[in-house]
């Protein structure tokens, strides 16, 4: 059953067609011992879905103030810290000491308070973000997926919308955040030591800016192109799963299960092997760090110094000086982190655009048009043409009529074009009406003009294999409306014949399984029929509703989803003649056209 929603226009900018990441065993690996990487520039596409990533400032902003608010207490604990220890050993009063006693304890507990109040803003806007992310992602997935995606790697895909739109997190978090909190708490450190000992804040700074420099670089030297690669050898791992699992039982039946196995053991080698690249970048450039960072203080002491002799300095500012250089290194720490973050955020984009073409190809229907369905459910093809993407003729000339309530049988040979027609009707593919006499109208409304959930507000789809979720048969049913009560679902059920079959198997909580593997074709068939009643669809389009089904069974399931459905205008499509006296007129398909 086609679920309403609201899809881009087609030819999308964000999204357009990127080159096809390897879908061979062990591709990840053979792109690794070949060096290829990713380009070097950004592209428009890859730019647009790194600011889709990002947050509005209006919510970002305050994760970064309180993320500065929180560095900036750890330097001023350290160095109010500092300063109290020494002047403490060379004063007998503790008057003076007093205010830094209480500044201590400020810094202490509002450094905490500031971190604490830093994770809530940032992961929440950020959270937010990818919720959004996402869901633009799937939208822009779906008007293709009917028809669109068939040469798609399912892992590929998989691995895009799972593991690297949620690395897209990392952008704010990881990246944008850290390097602005490091930047304002490095240059208001510089700038508060200058104040105390210029030479001091020069040795600072040039060692802040070496650090940089060197750390950023190492990284990129050491573990940029395993950056790069970790979302590729996920992908590859998740691709060579989905494959295993998703066809398991012809894997053992024709003995080719250890291959297979195989591939997934080479695409965890290759995983492990570059995140432990990945690792070690990252451990060299913390090591760099920390060795800077006492490079610093000793830069700094020895700068700073020579002032204890002139009285340009005291001994519990000289504290400081050293001091402050040690926790401004560990905030600044973030910097080489963050550029390794950059290189897998980046990449994870990359794939993004790999995986999801961004133009909606000319045979499929773009979902832009007029929201408000018709009033009316009557349908009217003439000399319909329709193809599916790479131009592959479907349907050459189809004509159909369906008044309301009527109930019409659309027969022909497999292949003739039968549930292409199908797809016409719910708009998945693009009815071509542009050759004289051929128009397309729902409700007297010209159907191009409708956008595609108006469309599918009026027709729904029973596909010949329809999607059951892993869920109970509740949730399954709830899909279609949420707010339908327990005993609505249960006469919905009563009227596809399975009330009885519900009760004997526990009730509304029985599980369906992976894609309805606890349930045959038929009652598959009827939950799927129940669904779409429930949905309250005028017109019900059934693809091959027997498909799957004993032939013994067959009738029986016709009479009983014909007699079900109601009022309802029903076109059913199916190679098998339905029992008598439940449809009123036969239109047969052959080689996509009405004869």
């Amino acid at each position: 059953m086609s679920q309403p929603g609201s899809f881009p226009e087609r030819r999308a900018p964000l999204l357009e067609p990127g080159p096809r990441a390897p879908e061979a065993p062990g591709s990840a690996e053979r792109w690794l011992e070949r060096g290829v990487g990713i380009e070097g520039s950004a592209s428009p596409r890859i730019r647009e879905i790194l600011r889709l990533a990002q947050p509005p400032t209006a919510r970002f902003l305050p994760g970064l103030i309180w993320g500065v608010l929180s560095a900036g207490a750890a330097v001023a604990l350290l160095a109010v810290s500092g300063w109290l220890i020494v002047s403490a050993s060379i004063v007998d009063s503790l008057v003076p000491l007093s205010v830094a006693v209480v500044g201590v304890r400020f810094f202490a507990v509002s450094r905490a308070v500031f971190r604490y109040l830093e994770r809530l803003s940032g992961h929440d806007a950020a959270l937010r973000q990818l919720a959004r992310t996402r869901s633009d992602m799937v939208r822009r997935l779906i008007p293709l997926s009917p028809a669109g995606l068939g040469r798609t790697d399912r892992g590929q895909v998989l691995s895009a919308l799972i593991d690297d739109v949620e690395n897209l997190q990392n952008l704010p978090l990881r990246v944008v955040q850290p390097l602005a909190v490091s930047a304002v708490v490095a240059l208001g450190a510089v700038g508060f030591i200058a104040f105390v000992s210029p030479p001091a804040a020069l040795a600072l700074a040039g060692c802040l800016i070496v650090t940089a420099i060197v750390s950023v670089g190492l990284g990129w030297v050491f573990g940029s192109r395993a950056e790069e690669r970790v979302s590729l050898a996920r992908a590859d791992v998740s691709a060579s799963l989905v494959d295993y699992f998703g066809s398991l039982d012809v894997l053992l039946a024709y003995g080719a299960e250890a291959p297979a196995r195989e591939r997934i053991e080479r695409a965890d080698r290759v995983l492990r092997r570059t995140l432990t690249r990945a690792s070690v970048a990252q451990a060299v450039a913390a090591g760099v760090v920390s060795t800077l960072a006492g490079v610093a203080s000793v830069a700094t002491l020895t700068v700073a110094s020579p002032g204890l002799a002139t009285g340009v300095i005291d001994g519990p500012w000289l504290a400081v000086v050293v001091l402050v250089p040690m926790v401004v290194f560990e905030v600044f720490g973030a910097v080489p982190i963050a550029a390794a973050s950059w290189r897998s955020v980046r990449a994870s984009a990359r794939r993004i655009v790999d995986a999801l073409p961004g133009e909606l190809p000319d045979e499929l229907r773009s979902d832009a048009g007029i929201a408000e369905p018709p009033a009316s459910a009557a349908l009217h093809l003439r000399n319909v043409h329709a193809a599916w993407p790479g131009g592959t003729p479907a349907l050459r000339g189809v004509d159909l009529d369906l008044a309301a309530g009527e109930r019409v049988l659309v027969s022909g040979p497999s292949g003739a074009g039968k549930s292409s027609l199908a797809s016409v009707l719910v708009g998945f593919l693009r009815a071509d009406v542009s050759r004289a006499g051929s128009e397309f109208t729902l409700g007297g409304a010209d159907a191009a003009s409708l956008s595609g959930p108006a469309l599918r507000e009026v027709i729904g789809l029973c596909e010949q294999h329809p999607q059951l979720f892993d869920e109970d048969i509740r949730q399954n049913l709830l899909f279609a409306r949420d707010t339908a009560t327990d005993d609505e679902l249960f006469a919905v059920l009563e009227r596809v014949g399975l009330g009885d079959w519900v009760r004997e198997r526990g009730g509304l909580d029985a599980r369906v399984g992976d894609r309805g593997a606890l349930v045959s074709g038929g009652q598959a068939q009827r939950i799927a029929l129940a669904r779409a009643i429930l949905r309250g669809f005028p017109v019900l389009v059934l693809d091959e509703p027997t498909a799957g089904v004993d032939p013994e069974a067959s009738d029986a399931l016709l009479r009983d989803m014909m007699s079900a459905a109601g009022e309802q205008s029903v076109v059913l499509i199916s190679h098998v003649s339905p029992p008598a006296g439940t449809v009123d007129r036969v239109v047969r398909i052959d080689g996509g056209r009405t004869v």
